[in-house]
């Protein structure tokens, strides 16, 4: 009399142990999603027909943060030539660097292929997210005097421009709030626009593409940099690099230059962002260890044990 029963519920049992091992690959997958993103406001600007656009930071936060903190803070900006991309690219970045106690940013800024823009939105906006965060320390738990700007190829460019260039401000901003970052963490960056060594110098609106050109606005009063360039980059030549790092010799500011010899554009991204080629050594640990290395060096961060 009671076989029935104990059937049915062993029937449901199995049913229901499918049904789990069938969604753990779902829920693993979901574990895995840039869900911990907390998107924020920190600008609302016009694209290039007028429109109202609103600009969100991406923002990380460690374990056991509070208001009344005082973390320093990275602020990323993706790469795609000022044209397109996604702040997803530098989530690993961010999640690293919150697990390290830092908090953690992947901003958005105006892209071409978006709202129409040239690369002067692009630099305005990095210029505004540096600013931003420094107004907006006290609420975000950051210190304003530990505020690196980082990013890839185009997203370097942006961030170096923080660092290196005056002027670019958005003219209804606070200007007696910086927007220069005190470390820049750049990788494969744009550091030279000018038409015949550099990247982009069409894409520069008037008659001098140099005026966003950080290798020829280097003083010595920026901010400390790091950059991880490969050598078989076809983009962004390594030579325009290693001129960058002897002006900034030249002019006693730090800049260390990090080269990985055989590496190609964008060798330095997160796997699950962008494949490696086969073979190719782990370049985002690697690159990474070094920035941590670098931030440690600056009281970003402790020192790694290992």
């Amino acid at each position: 009399m009671q076989t029935q029963p104990i059937r049915q519920q062993l029937q449901i049992m199995v049913l229901s142990l499918c049904a789990l091992f069938t969604a753990l690959p779902a829920l693993t997958a979901a574990a895995e999603e840039p869900t911990q993103a907390e998107p924020l406001v920190y600008k609302t600007t016009e694209d290039a027909k007028g429109q109202p656009v609103e600009l969100r930071l991406h923002v990380f936060k460690p374990e056991g943060w509070s208001a009344d903190d005082q973390r320093p803070v990275a602020v990323f900006f993706f790469g795609g030539g000022w044209v397109g991309g996604t702040p997803q690219q530098f989530y690993p970045h961010c999640r690293e660097l919150a697990s390290l106690g830092m908090v953690a940013v992947s901003a958005e800024y105006r892209i071409k292929g978006k709202h129409g823009t040239s690369p002067l939105a692009c630099v305005e906006d990095g210029k505004s997210a540096v600013r931003y965060l420094r107004a907006n320390a006290k609420s975000m738990g950051i210190d304003p005097d530990r505020i690196a700007a980082g990013g890839g190829s185009a997203g370097g460019h942006v961030a170096a421009c923080t660092g290196v260039l005056k002027g670019f401000d958005a003219k209804a901003e606070d200007q007696a709030v910086s927007s220069v970052p005190n470390l820049m963490l750049l990788f494969n960056p744009v550091i030279d626009t000018s038409p015949k060594k550099g990247y982009g110098a069409k894409k520069v609106p008037g008659d001098d593409p140099l005026i966003i050109s950080p290798l020829h606005h280097a003083h010595k009063d920026q901010p400390p940099s790091i950059i991880f360039h490969g050598g078989a980059d076809n983009v962004v030549k390594i030579g325009s690099i290693r001129a960058f790092g002897k002006r900034c010799d030249q002019l006693k500011v730090t800049c260390k230059l990090v080269e990985y010899d055989g590496a190609g554009h964008g060798f330095f991204n997160h796997s699950t962002f962008r494949k490696p080629k086969k073979g190719a050594p782990d370049y985002y640990e690697l690159t990474m260890e070094q920035a941590v290395s670098f931030l440690a060096s600056y009281g970003f961060v402790q020192a790694s044990a290992e």
